[in-house]
């Protein structure tokens, strides 16, 4: 782990819940080791107090870090319930899954690989990454297996893949504005409208006509929706009323 710059962040700053305050190599050393934080690359801490990180960062309480090659590296963290340093910028991948994380709060604003943060206990994506894969265009985001009912929050642009399987979306609302390839939604209510339509760009589309009431379908506009890509209605849907 090489430090290129430390830049003593100002007294005003003291208060940010999740910044922790570094004067040497050590101090962040000892943060790194009792939360369970890997580093792979160079790093500097910005004058705002943010991190932001040539490579990848690893803060997975399991294996994740293993099967993407990045060996287990002693990790020791029981489960983050919250980010415990501020990130602005990562080059490579963020990887936070397998954690019992509530808030997405301290994630970098711009991540260059793909950002993991699969199998904690999100009920929104507000705190997030806004751009994901700036840097390869396969990167890719995941959120599956959390408790998010909405998207909002999440990254306007994803490069790669897009995943929220296996939340609690009855909608799609404040999903992505471009996604590079694919998007999975399955495990959701949502799944079940959203596998009417033949692809993202389609069903985001549809939206347009406003047929979507929580889990109530205003059946005439959902109609005209499907008339647009050639497609009837089915007479049910799991999980939803037309009204």
């Amino acid at each position: 782990m090489n430090l290129l710059n430390i830049l003593k962040p100002l007294n005003h700053l003291d208060n940010m819940k999740h910044l922790q305050i570094f004067e040497n190599f050590s101090d962040i050393d000892v943060i790194c080791k009792k939360h369970g934080i890997r580093i792979h690359g160079n790093y500097t801490i910005n004058s705002d107090g943010t991190i932001d990180v040539d490579g990848d960062v690893i803060l997975s309480n399991k294996g994740l870090g293993i099967a993407l090659g990045y060996g287990d590296g002693g990790l020791t963290n029981k489960g983050l319930t919250n980010l415990p340093v501020k990130f602005g910028k990562t080059t490579g991948d963020f990887i936070c899954s397998y954690n019992q994380l509530k808030t997405l709060e301290g994630s970098p604003k711009e991540v260059g690989g793909s950002f993991f943060c699969s199998y904690n206990q999100l009920t929104t994506l507000e705190g997030g990454p806004k751009k994901v894969g700036m840097k390869r265009e396969e990167s890719s985001f995941y959120c599956d297996n959390n408790q998010l009912s909405s998207l909002l929050g999440c990254p306007s642009y994803v490069g790669g893949d897009f995943n929220c399987d296996n939340n609690k979306l009855t909608t799609l609302e404040g999903g992505p504005n471009e996604i590079g390839y694919d998007f999975y939604c399955s495990g959701n209510p949502i799944s079940n409208v959203y596998n009417i339509f033949n692809d993202y760009k389609e069903y985001q589309d549809s939206l347009d006509y406003n047929y979507l009431r929580g889990t109530d379908i205003v059946k005439s506009r959902f109609e005209e929706a499907l008339q647009e890509i050639g497609k009837t209605a089915p007479k049910s849907i799991k999980g939803y009323n037309y009204i």
